[in-house]
């Protein structure tokens, strides 16, 4: 419910705050009247040494949660110089007020004493009246996150001081009861999102230690035996440029349009012309102006020829155009169209991400701040090239583990967005737990 609701519009038992339309029986409380102390780390930075007590910085809290995995660790004679007057302890709310990562909070659940960098606050509750866990979701809300920002509205740096901090208000219900079911409710959804996202990244390392040993021939599949064939790209495709496009050009109206930029966007391998045209830029300009290897062919392959990274240096989609739906290949990219018929389709979407071909791809690439391939280096790389048979064999299991990806992908997904709308309900007290 917006701030701005006429009373007319205000249901009963509910009443309208600086805030929003809370309950009746509910409070704004700003942090500092809900806190029993509110400080920051300390401003000089300590000498990393020594494996005595964990160093926690903005890099540690991440949005929900804490990650002492990237830690460092100092000694301790500079630790009790910190820790004396900054005395996390378990419990207390941890917020970010520096960096990109400003309003990134966590829950300390560390029993162990640690020192803090002042690019982090604690925010420690009065336990008797409020529930640290509610307030960390109510700072992880849209509203909570857009108090922060407009905090940090002005400051030439990107900084929340600690009388802002003091200043941050939020609904709060009446009871430490209710606060406690809410955050209880709310940090089951969590626990599944968190669970959700670790089977996903072990999924993901299943199918990328599947993908170097089938893709290499370490592992063979049963049936399958006989030396590989190992070829140049050269041998294997004909290469061209893309036409060149800028951004401006793109509209809704035209012929479908790949951008290198949506290659490096794109978390998919390929790409099915004929089912997401809708969501293709697309590019108003005669297909007679257009040379014929810039046209997209079912089974063609797109490299990126321009990149700000490494590993975006082997970046590529398959293009899956079986209707022949004109579709241009479009600036900084290379196209790939197979000579003779010895790479199945579904294959290509996977042999070029084994280490070995990464490699010779950030070999082959030139320049500093914004390196790339070209067309002259690519058909020096060389692919390892199974039987049509194994290759389809092969592509069939790794399709399937993306498939079985995707799926807990969308779950997922559903999972935040079943979140999103309980945080919206039972932090407004639109929904009463109590």
């Amino acid at each position: 419910m917006s701030a701005e609701c006429s009373a007319e519009n205000i249901p009963s038992g509910y009443k309208k705050t600086e805030i929003g339309v809370i309950p009746e029986d509910w409070d704004v409380v700003t942090t500092l009247d809900a806190c029993s102390k509110i400080q920051d780390g300390t401003h000089f930075s300590p000498q990393i040494s020594g494996n005595d007590y964990l160093y926690i910085t903005s890099k540690n809290i991440r949005f929900g949660y804490f990650d002492i995995s990237t830690a460092s660790r100092i000694d301790t004679a500079q630790h009790q110089v910190i820790y004396r007057r900054c005395d996390v302890k378990k419990g207390d709310l941890l917020l970010t007020k520096d960096g990109a990562s400003t309003g990134n909070a966590a829950l300390n659940t560390l029993d162990e004493e640690f020192s803090l960098l002042s690019s982090v606050a604690f925010l420690r509750f009065h336990q008797s009246k409020y529930c640290a866990a509610y307030f960390l979701q109510q700072i992880l809300t849209s509203s909570g996150q857009h108090q922060i920002q407009d905090a940090m509205a002005g400051n030439a740096i990107t900084r929340l001081t600690l009388e802002k901090v003091k200043k941050l208000r939020f609904p709060v219900p009446p009871t430490l009861a209710e606060q406690e079911a809410i955050a209880e409710a709310l940090s089951d959804t969590d626990a599944l999102i968190e669970s959700l996202e670790q089977l996903i990244a072990k999924k993901r390392q299943i199918k990328q230690g599947a993908m170097q040993e089938l893709l290499t021939g370490k592992r063979r599949l049963p049936g399958f035996s006989g030396e590989w064939k190992v070829k140049l790209l050269d041998d294997l495709f004909d290469f061209s440029g893309g036409l060149s496009a800028s951004r401006d050009q793109l509209s809704m109206e035209g012929y479908c349009y790949l951008h290198y930029g949506d290659i490096h966007t794109s978390k998919k391998n390929f790409i099915d012309v004929r089912s997401e045209q809708q969501d293709i830029p697309k590019l108003n300009i005669s297909l007679k102006k257009v040379a014929s290897p810039s046209l997209l062919n079912d089974g063609d392959v797109v490299f990126v020829d321009a990149s700000e990274d490494d590993e975006g240096t082997s970046r590529h989609i398959v293009v899956f155009n079986k209707d022949k739906i004109p579709f241009i290949s479009g600036l900084h990219t290379i196209v790939a169209k197979s000579k003779k018929n010895e790479l199945d389709k579904q294959y290509l979407r996977y042999c070029f991400q084994t280490d070995d071909v990464k490699k010779q791809f950030y070999f082959f690439a030139v320049g500093t701040k914004v390196s790339g391939i070209s067309k002259t280096n690519i058909v020096k790389i060389t692919l390892p090239v199974p039987s049509l048979s194994e290759q389809a064999a092969i592509a069939a299991i790794l399709s399937d583990m993306d498939s079985e990806i995707t799926a807990l992908e969308e779950k997922l997904a559903k999972a935040r967005q079943i979140k999103q709308g309980m945080m919206q309900e039972l932090l407004t007290g639109r929904i009463r737990l109590v």
